[in-house]
């Protein structure tokens, strides 16, 4: 059932953002691509972009040896069923962010669950469509492979396969474990930056346009999808729920410290229990990791102006390559009503003094 090179054979149904960008690298990895969607001009437009057929009579659609359904949330447990009776000798996983209710609704549709294996990869952007897709989308980023009790060990070998076809960093896991750790990690974050966006709808325009990077890293998020994530916290609805009331608790400890202290008087406790949520938050960012998934790496902030023009990015790059130094990560925030930027370049803190020196001396000012 495999390509003519050997590779596995994929569909892929769905030809959004997600579907898309996996088809076009497992495309780049060499194998045989064959797409499906409910739409007809969304498979066009992918198949357009390069990321497989849509001819229903070609051979590589006949007999797929893996298909990765890349539907909405809601009906992704009812695809994967029909793609399991459909396909009776291929592998079925899917892509959703949620996964112990479409391994229930599976069960319950009678699925042969040998045969499909959960995956999730932990890629997206803010944009939708198979136009925003890249077959990068998923290099380096974690693929969770999330088998089920009765999941063949062939099955979950080719989901694997797949993952690693595609550039991403296989985790496993079980269906409840994933979603108590995206409930943590994607789910909540997207609520608190939407619900942190939400208060500047109604705020004034003077008040908007003070926004910094701050505000921007807070809310980047804030602009996906509100139907598609209705859907996800929908399906993972007692895990958000439960981290929402904890964090319902840190927020009514807060309020209750900044009205003591909003009353006047000395307010004993008020600013230690601000201290403590302040310090907690601190702690926590700590275990976020680190360059390429290591552990967290302290680097030091060098805050560089530049021009708000064509290649002066470049010209600042070319200039850390010219010292030697490495760029470790980089925040863009432009300065309001100034044609320029303030370049946050992030470095190893044993290199920050030398950079600073070579881009002074460079005529590069430094903030």
């Amino acid at each position: 059932m495999s390509g003519a090179a050997g590779a596995p054979r994929a569909r892929i149904v769905g030809t959004g953002l997600i579907g898309t960008s996996i088809a076009l690298a497992l495309r780049a990895a060499g194998w045989p691509v064959s797409l499906e969607d409910p739409s007809p001009t969304a498979a066009a437009l992918a198949r357009d972009l390069g990321a497989g057929t849509i001819d229903e009579l070609a051979p590589d659609v006949l007999a797929p040896d893996v298909v990765v359904v890349a539907a909405p949330p809601d009906v992704t447990g009812a695809v994967v069923a029909t793609q399991l009776a459909r396909w009776p000798s291929a592998v079925v996983t899917d892509v959703a962010s949620v996964k112990s209710s479409v391994l229930a609704t599976v069960r319950s549709l009678g699925g042969d669950l040998r045969r499909y294996v959960g995956s999730h990869p932990m890629a997206g952007r803010e944009r939708s469509g198979a136009v925003a897709a890249r077959p990068d989308l998923c290099a380096g980023r974690p693929w969770v492979v999330v088998p089920s009790p009765e999941s063949s060990a062939e099955a979950v070998a080719l989901v694997v396969s797949l993952a690693r076809a595609a550039r991403g960093e296989v985790v496993t896991l079980g269906p409840q474990e994933h979603d108590a750790a995206v409930a943590a990690v994607s789910h909540l974050p997207q609520l608190m930056a939407t619900l942190t966006a939400a208060r500047l709808r109604h705020e004034p325009d003077d008040a908007v346009a003070l926004c910094g990077q701050g505000v921007r890293d807070v809310t980047r998020i804030a602009a996906s999808d509100p139907g598609l994530w209705t859907q996800i916290l929908a399906g993972n609805a007692a895990g958000v729920a439960a981290l929402l009331r904890a964090v319902r608790t840190d927020l009514d400890d807060a309020v209750g410290a900044l009205e003591a202290l909003a009353a006047g008087g000395d307010a004993p406790g008020a600013r230690a229990v601000l201290a403590r949520l302040l310090d907690d938050g601190n702690h926590g960012r700590a275990r976020v990791p680190g360059k390429h998934g290591g552990a967290p790496t302290p680097y030091t902030v060098v805050t560089v102006v530049v021009p708000d023009e064509p290649g002066a990015l470049g010209r600042l790059f070319a200039a850390m390559g010219e010292a030697g130094i490495n760029l470790e990560d980089l925040h863009l925030e432009h300065a309001v009503g100034h044609p320029v930027a303030l370049a946050e370049v992030s470095v190893l803190p044993g290199v920050a003094d030398r950079l600073r020196t070579h881009l002074g001396a460079g005529g590069w000012t430094i903030h």
